[in-house]
């Protein structure tokens, strides 16, 4: 049998995923994490984008959707606290494309840095889940 690590992820509504693994790949805020079992101890921040998960006797790994959060890993335990996190196949891509307009539309238009600033991380959110439903079209394909 293969050795796991046990994976929780969080958001702030409800728990969208807790159970084995043999990895897990994190977007990490540096760029991405591969996490294997017994990795070192970690504490980091995460960026809007998909956390694959590896779990054992399956062939596919599972996508998961996070925006902004932070990541603990522990030598058999991850953990994933994220302010946003949708299961891959609940991802729409009709919301997320009109995500992605409105963003765009509200940096062209700006008038104070911050509503600059807000547009930006809706427009890398929207961005973001774009690329999960990508992966995951891809994975099935």
């Amino acid at each position: 049998m293969a050795m796991t690590l046990h994976v929780d992820i969080v958001s702030a509504e409800t728990s969208i995923y807790s159970g084995s693994a043999e990895y897990v790949i994190v977007p990490a805020e540096m760029g991405e994490v591969g996490i294997y079992p017994r990795h070192a101890p970690m504490l980091t921040r995460i960026k809007p984008g998909s956390v694959r998960i590896k779990k054992p006797f399956e062939a596919e790994e599972d996508l998961i959707y996070v925006s902004s959060g932070i990541l603990e890993v522990q030598p058999h335990v991850v953990t994933i606290l994220s302010d946003t996190a949708i299961r891959g196949a609940d991802l729409d891509e009709a919301r997320a494309m009109e995500a992605k307009r409105h963003a765009e539309e509200a940096i062209r238009n700006r008038t104070s840095a911050m509503e600059y600033a807000e547009a930006e991380a809706e427009l890398a959110m929207a961005v973001a889940q774009l690329r999960a439903i990508e992966k995951l079209r891809r994975h099935r394909a």
